[in-house]
């Protein structure tokens, strides 16, 4: 049976949770909280498995009692619920250390499906915001790869990629109508920026960080 602490400003809130919790058996309300600051000390005192925690409390956010709970108790895991799907707090939760994230429209069938995921050690996101990690996840991706040619210039980005494609100083050359010198030249400065000590760790880097989408 799973320990688990409802934290809501509102009362009503956190009566409709635990007329649904009481329905399963495998999860027990040991106890409530109406404050941030009421919380971490309930989760102080009784240890519970998970909290089901509002983001928006009276003075301390719930992500900042997220922060402190799960710094000081690392195995107790937190679920913020809220009512809109903000991108802004949908990250500040994730960074706090939350293990789901859960909006309150959620169904009785939805949210015991959350509280299992997460009693099992997995992270449990709403489909209402899921679609929003990935598309956010993809832009920091993007922009890491963008960040990682930032140093060269787009000459230099040109012989990269004939360099990743095997070509020889001569061929690469020939392709863009420079001396073999000035290849030269450019294959060592970028050597440098990307910090890579010969020609197949600068292929290599060029593949993983995909340089052909920024050229």
């Amino acid at each position: 049976m799973k320990k688990i602490i409802i934290v809501d400003d509102h009362e009503v809130v956190r009566l409709g949770l635990k007329s649904i919790l009481d329905q399963y058996p495998q999860y027990k309300v040991i106890s409530e909280a109406s404050s941030a600051d009421e919380a971490v000390q309930k989760v102080k005192e009784l240890k519970p498995d998970i909290v089901l925690m509002d983001i928006r409390l009276p003075g301390k956010s719930g992500i900042e009692a997220c922060e402190e709970i799960t710094a000081t108790h690392p195995k107790i895991k937190v679920i913020m619920l809220t009512s809109y799907a903000e991108d802004e707090m949908l990250f500040s939760a994730i960074k706090s250390g939350a293990s789901g994230y859960v909006l309150k429209q959620i169904n009785s069938e939805g949210l015991i499906q959350s509280l299992d995921a997460v009693a099992r050690g997995e992270a449990s996101l709403d489909p209402a915001v899921t679609q929003r990690v990935f598309q956010e996840v993809r832009r920091a991706v993007i922009g890491e790869e963008a960040a990682s040619f930032s140093s060269l210039s787009q000459q230099e980005k040109m012989v990269l990629k004939l360099v990743a494609e095997g070509n020889t100083n001569k061929k690469i050359a020939s392709a863009l109508f420079l001396g073999e010198g000035t290849v030269r030249n450019y294959v060592s400065s970028i050597l440098s920026k990307l910090d890579v000590s010969n020609r197949a760790e600068a292929a290599a880097y060029a593949v993983e960080h995909n340089l052909k989408n920024y050229l």
